[in-house]
C-alpha cells in the first residue's frame, strides 16, 4: 500500500474516532477521558494530513519517504491506539505505549527534517 493509501486509512479511521468521542463516548465517559479521546483522534488526523503531503510528494518526485512514513504510522497507531485503549477499557499496561508512540512521532518529523535538509528552494 502507498502511503496515500495509508494516509487515506489512517484520516478514515481518525474522523470515525472523533466522531465516535464526540457522540458516542460523551455520556458515558468522564470529562478527563473524553478529552483524552480527542487528543488521539486529533494527533491521529494531523499526522494523517502529513502522511497523504509526504506521500504525495513522494508520488510526485519518486522519493523515498518510508522512514518518515513509517515512523508516523507506528507512532499515530501507538499514540493514538494507546489512548483509545485506555479510555475504552481503562487498562493501564496500554499506558507505556503512548509515549512510546510520541516518541515516534517526534522522530518522523526529526526525520521529514533530516530528509529536507539543504534542500533549499528545490525539495
Amino acid at each position: 500500500m502507498s502511503w496515500v493509501g495509508v494516509a487515506s486509512v489512517l484520516g478514515t479511521l481518525s474522523v470515525i474516532a472523533g466522531a465516535f468521542g464526540a457522540h458516542g463516548l460523551r455520556e458515558t465517559v468522564t470529562p478527563e477521558r473524553l478529552a483524552a479521546w480527542q487528543t488521539g483522534a486529533h494527533y491521529a488526523l494531523l499526522h494523517s494530513v502529513a502522511l497523504l503531503a509526504l506521500g504525495l510528494h513522494a508520488s510526485a518526485t519518486g522519493r523515498s519517504v518510508n522512514l518518515t512514513g513509517g515512523l508516523w504510522s507506528a507512532g499515530v497507531v501507538l499514540f493514538s491506539g494507546s489512548i483509545f485503549g485506555l479510555v475504552l477499557f481503562e487498562t493501564r499496561a496500554l499506558g507505556p505505549l503512548t509515549p512510546i508512540g510520541g516518541l515516534l512521532l517526534i522522530a518522523g518529523w526529526a526525520s521529514l527534517f533530516w530528509l529536507f535538509r539543504g534542500a533549499g528552494s528545490n525539495p
